[in-house]
């Protein structure tokens, strides 16, 4: 089964506009919506936004038996090639507001007893860009976390997406990640988000079946 998670609402109808929502429900708090997409049936998990509500939604997708995760969503660029308005597939995440280098002598984002700052996401050769996630529990504006950003080479920022992908990885269920841009990095970002917004979620849409058909077959 494919188990959809957004964050937001608006994220989440994304999807359910262009699908068949089939019934809907709620499960530890959190609203559950089945349905299908061209045949194709998923179990979509509206998490709610932050870290801590995205790995409970992975969690909880999890004990719904899926067997692949889909992460979908809005999310600030931070490269040339995460433009406004472009769908990116993300290769790799990484929790930028993670630090035990002090401790372990580690890079910014590495989990303790981990090697590397970043968890692997199922992505193959396609039409999508490619590019790598920055995940913290807060709204990026400004650039206070530039240098951190820029270590981990991040094209893309949100704030639910390497929590999730740290979920899968341990329970070794395959993780997709795909993102709209809504807006650029920088003081002028919620700006930005709030112009962009319906732009991003209107592109997020228009790629959904081509989406699903590369979780289908990734």
């Amino acid at each position: 089964m494919i188990a959809v998670i957004a964050a937001m609402e608006k994220e989440a109808n994304a999807l359910l506009s262009v699908s068949t929502p089939l019934q809907k429900y709620r499960r530890y708090g959190k609203e559950i919506t089945e349905g299908e997409l061209n045949g194709i049936p998923y179990t979509l998990v509206l998490s709610g936004i932050g870290k801590t509500n995205a790995a409970a939604a992975a969690m909880l997708a999890l004990a719904l038996e899926a067997d692949k995760i889909l992460n979908i969503g809005v999310a600030g660029g931070l490269t040339p090639r995460a433009k406004i308005g472009a769908v990116l597939q993300i290769e790799k995440a990484a929790q930028y507001d993670f630090d035990l280098s002090s401790i372990n002598g580690t890079p910014v984002g590495t989990l303790d007893e981990y090697q590397s700052p970043y968890f692997p996401l199922a992505c193959r050769t396609n039409s999508f860009v490619k590019g790598i996630l920055a995940t913290g529990d807060r709204f990026g504006c400004g650039n206070q976390d530039d240098g951190v950003l820029r270590a981990l080479k991040a094209d893309v920022r949100d704030m639910e997406g390497a929590a999730i992908a740290h979920i899968a990885y341990v329970a070794g269920v395959p993780c997709f990640q795909f993102k709209a841009i809504s807006d650029n990095a920088g003081e002028n970002s919620v700006k930005e988000y709030r112009e962009n917004l319906q732009t991003a979620l209107s592109a997020l849409a228009g790629h959904m079946a081509e989406i699903f058909e590369e979780v289908l077959h990734g």
